[in-house]
């Protein structure tokens, strides 16, 4: 959410980053509304003033028997009464305004994003490409093209279970997809200092707006059905806001609320936590994408990786996660590049992204496993989560988010670039100790 004070103060460099976002100048808009708001609040605060002085006033003139003065007087209060309820609902109705806008803008990127329209303008980062795209001398299949691995990645039972988009991994796939979340997890805690958390998948209206998921991106998420009696529903129980329920689309949503309504001491930052949960997505915008395989599910496993920091030590940390993340991929020995997003591309609470891309050799592209987003203090605003700085201030603190990494990619990637001319599949060497210290998983006949 947006700071009110900057955008009166700087109207013009607020239109701008709009700008920058492809969207159109609304600062006026908003410094309107903002106004008649405060106006109409001083006007209410006037007229709560004057009732509160004439009930004492009343009180007194009763008490000495002049009824008539009196009931002038009670004739006042009332119409003040009458004034103190207009103004409160065009207030609310102004702020209802109000608030739609503002929380229909994304965040503003820093100045080193690069301006674009699309994926199409996103920069990669020299320096930062890892490993060999070519180890393979014969075709590599896509991962749901392996011959002989039917019965251990199944989308046919799966469809018949829940629908297209999901996927039943059986035997070793099942079990190196588990190895996968549990080596990121180790490798998070012992190696990065992140603290693991075991999350609710299951969170309320409030806390997806704390993470910007609500109200923008309703249509992508899983609502849930709470069970209620005939008498619930109908007395508004199930139709109030507050008593939704929703899948979690990452961990994000649950681990950056963790600091959500608190005020921390200095020396508790940084904060890092660690999760591995299933991912809930509704993929409302992805008719005719990637329709075949695991690239695009419904629901998926991811590791996240959040930090809750100083204002002055996000950049920071912003080159430190997107470092644990690619250690990650070098570990498992998974070929890699960085990109830097642009504008175009960015995510509505980042001010600055960057994407890990993995090679696909089936595919023979770079697809994206992980994104390392720095959202300043824009969730924080939206959390009402702050610090006390070195002055004795509150100040929001800044949210940084990243994934360390999608699992189910992941093993997307290892499937293809694992992959033996014969059709079996070997196991990175990092993970061999989480798999009873097999080689490979080799193919059924």
């Amino acid at each position: 959410m947006h700071d009110l004070q900057l955008i009166r103060d700087n109207p013009a460099d607020f239109d701008k980053c709009l700008l920058k976002r492809n969207l159109p100048p609304v600062s006026l808009q908003i410094i309107t509304l903002d106004k008649e708001k405060r106006l109409l609040l001083t006007e209410l605060q006037e007229f709560q003033n004057n009732r509160n002085l004439l009930s004492k006033q009343i009180g007194k003139i009763k008490s000495s028997g002049s009824s008539e003065q009196a009931d002038l007087l009670i004739n006042n209060v009332n119409k003040l009464k009458d004034n103190i309820l207009s103004h409160d609902l065009i207030i609310k109705e102004i702020t209802k305004k109000l608030n739609d806008i503002l929380y229909s803008l994304p965040n503003n990127p820093f100045d080193e994003v690069p301006i674009g329209s699309d994926e199409n303008d996103n920069i990669e980062i020299e320096g930062k490409r890892f490993g060999d795209l070519n180890k393979q001398d014969f075709v590599v299949q896509q991962h749901f093209e392996i011959k002989g691995f039917e019965e251990f990645i199944d989308f046919e039972t799966a469809s018949k279970l829940s629908g297209s988009r999901f996927v039943l991994l059986k035997g070793p796939i099942a079990r190196l997809e588990r190895a996968l979340g549990q080596f990121m997890l180790d490798t998070h805690i012992e190696e990065h200092g992140y603290t693991e958390v075991s999350v609710p998948l299951i969170v309320n209206n409030n806390v997806m707006f704390g993470t910007a998921q609500l109200p923008k991106f309703k249509e992508d998420q899983f609502q849930v059905m709470v069970n209620a009696d005939e008498t619930q529903v109908n007395g508004g129980a199930l139709a109030n806001e507050d008593t939704k329920k929703w899948l979690i689309p990452t961990g994000e949503v649950p681990l950056t609320n963790i600091v959500r309504e608190q005020i921390l001491d200095l020396d508790q930052l940084p904060l890092r936590f660690t999760a591995l949960t299933p991912c809930f997505r509704a993929e409302a915008g992805a008719a005719g994408k990637d329709t075949r395989g695991m690239i695009r599910q419904h629901q998926f496993n991811k590791v996240e990786l959040v930090s809750i920091i100083k204002p002055d030590q996000s950049a920071v940390e912003h080159d430190r996660m997107l470092n644990c993340a690619e250690n990650i991929l070098k570990k498992l020995d998974l070929p890699y590049r960085v990109m830097l997003l642009s504008t175009g591309d960015l995510g509505f609470s980042a001010k600055k992204t960057y994407d890990i891309e993995v090679w696909l050799p089936g595919q023979k592209k770079y697809r994206e496993i992980s994104s390392c987003s720095n959202c300043g203090d824009f969730q924080a605003r939206r959390m009402n989560s702050r610090y006390r700085n070195e002055n004795g201030q509150l100040s929001f603190v800044n949210t940084l988010n990243g994934s360390g990494i999608a699992v189910g990619r992941a093993l997307v990637a290892i499937l293809e670039n694992y992959q033996t001319a014969n059709g079996s599949i070997e196991i990175p060497k990092a993970l061999r100790k989480y798999m009873n210290n097999i080689n490979s998983i080799d193919v059924l006949n």
